[in-house]
């Protein structure tokens, strides 16, 4: 099997779950290639010790993300950084020739998207992907094969929602994600709304006109010092809007709830249509419902468990369930395909071209809750 070389730049919670990842890479079979992690990077030196008490192939350890692309031993790179340090840090990736995994949004905000799509432009050509795993559910799959199918007929509406409940505590000590400078003016869009996206992108669901409400519940936040500063970011969005024109149009809705009450990292997605339905929620992992429709006929949704049914064959049985983990280790399998020449079976990690669309949603989302209105989307040419 062939070896691809990584180095990581950011060695917190993402950069540990890949190099877990690397480490369960016999869990998949019929693999074309396999990562082995050989450097990391960041800017905390304490961060580096897990790596390097984990994984003996660890080679280079450094505090300067340009002495890692100087590195020629090393094929490709996942970025794991704080959203300000996207358009910093990605095009020199890019520039140095090695492929990349970057983590969600690629880019603070659509000025910095910019950037880093001018620098893919200008580039060597390399594979270049954004992070997103929540679609490798199985069941989130069979919604998508459902509706690549056909089977959905004329569609009467999508929703796609990643809802998180931690931050109802006002007593959570306040991080990089509230603060405007750092995560940007997106607040919770710019953290989870390419995983809302990815699906709809894919599939082609792009709306040419956006509306959203913006909450912001929480203003202020502990410090970790003793005192309280202020909390600036958007807790909660809802974003509506109209795919299509005309008679054949249907409403997209996505959500972004940082603020949503007893929900913890659930992530779903519904699609209705005239001829059938589907729908799948990470509350559920194992099964997935769906309705198939003939005029006249019976409304009756059916729920199938599936068990451990994933894009990239493995060795566990599929009588067992699937969970976060094994998502991002399909993302991983998926992206490393990509790289040995593979197709990803079918279902790549988000391109470059929908993480710009995404941007374009997410911003004109910002103005039209802000200002209380509808806003056309202005996707890249």
């Amino acid at each position: 099997m062939r070896r691809i070389t990584f180095g990581i730049i950011g060695c917190g919670l993402m950069g540990r779950e890949f190099a877990s990842a690397a480490a369960r890479w016999m869990h998949l079979t019929d693999m074309r290639a396999r990562p082995e992690i050989v450097a990391v990077c960041d800017t905390n030196p304490a961060l580096m010790e897990w790596y390097t008490e984990n994984l003996p192939s660890v080679t280079q350890q450094t505090t300067d993300f340009r002495a890692l692309l100087a590195n020629p031993g090393i094929e490709a790179i996942y970025c794991a950084v704080p959203h300000v340090l996207h358009a910093e840090i990605y095009p020199e990736i890019i520039a140095s020739g090695k492929a990349l995994l970057g983590e969600k949004p690629f880019g603070m905000d659509r000025a910095q998207n910019a950037a880093i799509m001018a620098a893919l432009r200008d580039g060597p050509g390399q594979l270049v992907r954004c992070s997103s795993e929540m679609p490798f559910y199985p069941g989130a799959q069979r919604v998508i094969d459902f509706a690549r199918s056909g089977g959905l007929g004329d569609i009467l509406e999508v929703e796609c929602a990643f809802l998180h409940s931690s931050d109802i505590n006002p007593d959570k000590p306040i991080n990089w994600k509230r603060m405007v400078d750092v995560n940007g003016a997106y607040g919770c869009m710019g953290d989870l709304g390419m995983h809302v996206c990815h699906v709809p992108l894919r599939m082609g669901w792009r709306p040419e006109r956006v509306g959203a409400t913006l909450v912001k519940r929480v203003r202020t936040r502990p410090d970790g010092q003793g005192g309280r500063v202020p909390c600036e970011t958007w807790d909660n969005a809802t974003i509506t809007g109209m795919v299509g024109e005309g008679a054949e149009a249907f409403p997209l809705v996505l959500k972004t709830w940082r603020i949503a009450p007893g929900e913890s990292n659930t992530w779903s997605i519904r699609v209705l249509g005239m001829r059938g339905s589907a729908e799948f929620s990470t509350k559920n992992p194992r099964q997935w419902r769906f309705m198939r429709y003939a005029p006249g006929g019976g409304q009756t949704w059916q729920v199938e468990d599936l068990g451990y049914q994933s894009l990239f064959p493995v060795i566990t049985g599929g009588i067992f369930e699937f969970g976060f983990t094994d998502a991002i280790l399909q993302m991983w399998a998926a992206f490393v395909d990509e790289l040995a020449g593979g197709d990803a079976r079918g279902f790549s990690c988000v391109t470059p071209e929908e993480a710009g669309a995404h941007h374009a949603i997410l911003t004109a989302a910002l103005t039209a809750g802000v200002e209380g209105r509808v806003v056309d989307v202005e996707y890249p040419q």
